[in-house]
């Protein structure tokens, strides 16, 4: 009986130590980014999804993974947008619910 309390107990704090807290909302919503290097390293693709959430958070959300990743790797959030999240919606692209965007980190 003891071994099975300590089982419950065990299983309850860890659930209670989920990613949730770690992620970070955009306009009311969670998103999927990824970001991958091009030919260069400092030169990046990143995506988010979903977009039928909210354009504006998906947006956001992949300003925000790009900017983490350059003041990592290069110590600036000085990112150099080649189609940025700052452009105009109607430009931006968007397939598959997946918002990418591109860029480069200063060297």
């Amino acid at each position: 009986m003891k071994n099975y309390i300590c089982l419950i107990l065990a299983a309850g704090i860890i659930a209670g130590c989920s990613s949730d807290a770690d992620e970070i909302r955009f306009d009311g919503h969670f998103y999927r980014t990824r970001l991958s290097d091009l030919d260069e390293r400092h030169k990046f693709q990143v995506t988010a999804r979903p977009v039928s959430a909210s354009l504006l958070g998906a947006k956001e959300a992949a300003r925000y993974e790009a900017t983490v990743y350059c003041v990592n790797e290069y110590g600036s959030s000085a990112i150099q947008w080649v189609v940025g999240p700052d452009d105009p919606d109607e430009t931006l692209p968007i397939s598959d619910d997946t918002l990418t965007l591109e860029g480069a980190c200063p060297l």
